[in-house]
């Protein structure tokens, strides 16, 4: 890959944006890699979490490429490239709405515009004290339109989402985390261990029922309390007949770690 990293170690994948030059912002090519790295994450059953992060430690990813969108937008339409983004939207996340598996989204630096709207795409954000988010769309004439106009205002509070979505003014990463958008703020260089105290947590946990976790917490966000508890839950369903469901009460039973197999 040209444009990101695909690196597995045990059962976690990370993914890194690689270009730090442009503060790791996306042009349709990065976008459409990317697309192609969580395929392949979430194909593979022996990948049970992902990080999603940045090169550098200027920027998580600055969003779209505009510099890029500017250049395009000058040549005859007959030779403009096509810029539509994959079919799991920009960054291959935003719009993909059945991958269960746990992603951390390890933002070290600058996280704008698009590049706000692939962490909030993620279940947990780690971020460094430096770093700063914002959806600075309307200052360029354009709208967070990869869900960031959608996810930021059940995020947070309505009234604090539509000031920094109306103004596009950043949110440092301290105010980011007393407001509930991110999950812990360190120091730049104590980053990596905190995205692995949050890695060897969710390892601790069985796999399957963490994703029937995730797909019934999020599959049942717009549904009554009523109606969500009587939905059917496809991760749930794999959970209930899997060896992990046995592995569990037999480790406690043992008092032992238990040995969880994903299945």
């Amino acid at each position: 890959m040209e444009f990101c990293r695909y690196e597995k170690k045990g059962h976690v994948v990370t993914i890194t944006i690689t270009r730090p030059e442009v503060m790791n912002a996306l042009h349709p090519p990065a976008s459409h890699e990317l697309d192609q790295a969580w395929d392949q994450f979430a194909a593979d059953d022996d990948a049970w979490i992902a990080v999603l992060t940045g090169e550098g430690d200027r920027a998580f990813s600055a969003g779209n490429d505009l510099k890029y969108t500017a250049e395009v937008s000058r040549l005859p339409k007959e030779q403009r490239p096509n810029l539509a983004w994959p079919k799991g939207g920009f960054g291959g996340i935003t719009n993909r709405y059945d991958l269960f598996k746990p992603i951390i989204a390890r933002v070290n630096g600058f996280a704008l515009g698009g590049g706000l709207e692939m962490a909030l795409a993620c279940d947990i954000i780690v971020a460094a004290e430096h770093a700063e988010l914002g959806l600075p769309e309307p200052r360029r004439g354009l709208i967070a339109g990869a869900m960031g106009v959608h996810r930021l205002p059940r995020q947070l509070p309505l009234k604090i989402a539509m000031g920094y979505m109306l103004t596009g003014r950043h949110i440092p990463a301290k105010r980011a985390a007393e407001l509930g958008l991110v999950n812990e703020v360190v120091p730049l260089h104590e980053l990596d261990a905190a995205v692995e105290r949050w890695v060897e947590d969710i390892l601790a946990c069985a796999p399957l029922s963490v994703r029937a976790t995730k797909e019934a917490a999020m599959r049942g966000l717009h549904l009554s309390l009523e109606e969500a508890g009587a939905q059917r839950y496809e991760w749930e369903m794999r959970r209930r007949t899997s060896e992990d469901a046995l592995e569990g009460p037999r480790a406690f039973a043992e008092k032992r770690a238990p040995n969880w197999q994903g299945r």
